[in-house]
């Protein structure tokens, strides 16, 4: 099977988000070739190069997000006519599409005007998806015919058709009430959204090439999908590890109401246009399907299927040695410990991720204080970077609190005290790899107020670790019944789940076994893989057949190529017939005797 791997600012680029998963995933698909269509983000990431990428990856394709490059494409009149008419549907239908964030009675038109009344976030009626697909398709038909649409995105034109469509009867309040720079703000990022329909991607030879279409993500990654299943009926495939759609509910907190609405409409309507145009949707859990299905999935397409991640790292610390082996490394073990006596113990609390407000490490170092008033032996081990400025920031507010809380202890007054919090990054003294952070804590702790998917907590459970954290995210769904799970921002609450924790040793050991079963059996690299190598074969196997087999004659051949055609296995090759006796024998012929 010929896949197209549609990314944003991932793979294959070094460093990418997402990249990870896309390569165990390309690498776990061996018998499948791949063709990669990556939209960068930055200078920085395109100087920083890709991957190395495995021989199943027969083509990289790439196009840069962050500037538009001059096609000098130049318009006439029949094709500035045919812009202004989609380009002036697609704005109408970001004006009337029905306000994000807001519900009304079924079979209620809401009039111009009135304050629309907050609640559930509303699926786009079926007028305005159909208006926005056809004003879509449109735009990409005229780019595919004249070369491109830089010029014509950019042009006063299309700031003329948008203003047009705000001021339009029916359009709602917060459009009507743009300003022109309001209208300068959506009509530039229309542009940079728009910028894949001006691509060369969409001929025989590149995506309509091949059996299948997988985006890495929702939103501008999908549109080339997009076309492909509108040009060539591709089948497409849309993973979300994050909904895109809430990240663009939550961003742009400063902008006045009408950019917000009229951006919150436009994503809406290609997030609908994706979920309703990909055969399946592929959350990777349940806090990420639920929003899918807030935005308009339909369920019957939905599959979760959860990030794989690789355990081998973390398997000298999950497992137990045999002994044989417990004897043979007896010395080295006693080194180690004696090196990481300072760190570890069985006492220790452990909090390993990005440094940033989300991660609450506030409410910890206030629940820590509980925590060693109880057991005063106890530490705890903040391992983890600063991310950005904010992270920076809020790494030195710890500090300070920390210093606060815990003034240096000491034995003696002659003696210098030392603080039962420390802040440490990967790679410092015994802090080498994150197995290594889990291996020298007794209970791994996750304090966050808002979280996606907690991997951290994964590799916790692959280390054989127990458990605190927060119920925020898929954290329930990870962790199962393996761990504690206390409310955020409570601070008491913490404090009482480790307490219990790190007074039951035994307790520790079951929990941390059966947390490691789990994390074998559900978020391995070998389940991904498995899960995705079926729901290609699933895909494939709806779709019709967009190449037909011909006869001798020139007619086509139904079921002359079906679906396991495209896989690899013993099921291709072809197997000689079993023939009964009496066809493989001659028989004699039968005449009768004219008289």
């Amino acid at each position: 099977m010929r896949i197209g791997l549609l990314t944003e600012g991932g793979y294959p680029y070094v460093g990418g988000e997402g990249g990870v998963w896309c390569d165990r995933l390309v690498r776990g698909l061996d018998r499948h070739e791949f063709d990669v269509y990556a939209f960068s983000t930055g200078q920085a990431q395109e100087d920083a190069g890709w991957v190395e990428l495995p021989p199943q990856v027969q083509r990289v394709r790439t196009a840069p997000l962050w500037v538009a490059e001059e096609d000098g494409v130049v318009h006439g009149r029949r094709a500035r006519r045919r812009f202004t008419e989609h380009y002036g549907e697609l704005a109408a239908a970001l004006c009337t599409a029905a306000e994000p964030g807001t519900a009304q009675k079924p079979g209620i038109a809401q009039r111009p005007g009135t304050a629309e009344r907050p609640g559930i976030a509303e699926k786009p009626g079926t007028a305005e998806a159909d208006r926005f697909a056809n004003a879509l398709h449109g735009l990409a038909e005229l780019a595919r015919d004249e070369g491109g649409l830089v010029a014509a995105l950019r042009s006063e034109r299309a700031v003329r058709a948008l203003e047009r469509a705000c001021r339009a009867p029916g359009a709602r309040r917060a459009a009507r009430e743009a300003r022109v720079p309001d209208l300068l703000t959506v009509a530039d990022h229309l542009e940079r959204a728009l910028r894949p329909l001006s691509l060369d991607w969409y001929e025989e030879d590149g995506l309509g090439a091949v059996d299948l279409c997988h985006t890495a993500s929702g939103g501008i990654a999908a549109l080339p999908g997009l076309l492909a299943g509108h040009f060539f009926g591709v089948p497409l495939v849309v993973t979300e590890y994050g909904v895109r759609l809430r990240t663009h509910y939550l961003t742009r907190p400063d902008a006045s109401p009408a950019v917000r609405s009229l951006l919150a409409a436009f994503h809406g309507l290609l997030t609908a246009e994706t979920y309703r145009a990909a055969s399946y949707l592929v959350p990777g859990n349940a806090h990420a399907r639920r929003w899918q299905e807030r935005c308009g999935a339909d369920r019957a397409k939905l599959r979760t299927i959860h990030p794989g991640l690789d355990a081998t790292p973390f398997a000298r610390v999950g497992e137990d040695r045999l002994p044989e082996d417990r004897e043979k490394d007896e010395k080295r073990e006693k080194q180690e410990r004696q090196e990481k006596q300072e760190h570890a113990g069985p006492h220790t609390l452990v909090w390993l991720g990005r440094v940033e407000p989300a991660k609450d490490l506030v409410s910890l170092l206030h629940a820590f204080a509980e925590v060693r008033a109880a057991e005063p032996g106890t530490r705890l081990r903040i391992v983890g970077r600063p991310s950005g400025p904010e992270g920076e920031a809020y790494l030195g507010h710890c500090r300070a609190l920390a210093a606060q809380l815990f003034p240096d202890e000491a034995d003696s007054p002659h003696a210098v005290g030392r603080n039962p919090v420390s802040f440490e990054e990967l790679g410092g003294p015994g802090a080498e790899t994150t197995a290594d952070v889990h291996a020298g804590g007794a209970v791994t702790v996750l304090s966050s107020v808002v979280e996606g998917f907690p991997v951290g907590l994964i590799e916790a459970m692959f280390c054989g670790r127990a458990t605190v954290s927060t119920d925020v995210g898929a954290v329930v769904e990870v962790i199962g019944g393996t761990g504690l799970v206390v409310p955020p921002r409570n601070p008491r609450a913490l404090a009482e789940a480790c307490v219990s924790l790190l007074r039951d040793p035994e307790r520790r050991a079951r929990l941390g076994a059966a947390a490691r079963a789990r994390a074998l059996e559900l978020f391995s690299v070998e389940q991904n893989v498995a899960a995705f190598r079926g729901l290609y074969l699933e895909t494939v196997a709806r779709t019709p057949v967009r190449r037909p087999v011909l006869d001798g004659a020139g007619d086509p051949q139904p079921f002359a190529a079906p679906a396991e055609a495209h896989v690899p296995g013993h099921w291709t090759e072809p197997t000689p017939r079993a023939v009964p006796t009496w066809a493989v024998e001659t028989p004699e012929p039968v005449t009768e005797t004219v008289r």
